[in-house]
């Protein structure tokens, strides 16, 4: 078995405060880097262990539908768009239509 170059109580508490301040918007940006360095930590190490805190956190019923809502939304883009171009296409006919008929 591997022995840690850090002590639990001091990995906790630097995941611990890395997953707060990436859950916050405004501290997101940095937050390993920075929490690495206030606790003497190394980056890839807090990293690793952020990493396997997120993913021990997320159940599984919410990654499909993470998933589900990241197709969805894509699928409501690519509806948007296709909606936007039938409404230029029957503008552009439609007064093509109209300056035929005027002549």
């Amino acid at each position: 078995m591997a022995t840690s170059k850090y002590p639990d109580e001091l990995r906790d508490r630097a995941t611990r405060l890395a997953l707060d301040a990436r859950r916050d918007a405004d501290t997101r940006n940095g937050a390993i880097a920075r929490i690495a360095e206030q606790t003497g930590v190394g980056k890839e190490a807090l990293r690793t262990w952020v990493r396997k805190a997120e993913a021990a956190d997320i159940p599984p019923e919410r990654e499909d539908a993470e998933g589900r809502i990241r197709r969805l939304e894509k699928e409501n883009r690519e509806l948007r768009r296709s909606n936007e171009i039938l409404k230029a296409a029957t503008a552009f006919f439609g007064k093509a239509e109209f300056d035929r008929l005027q002549k």
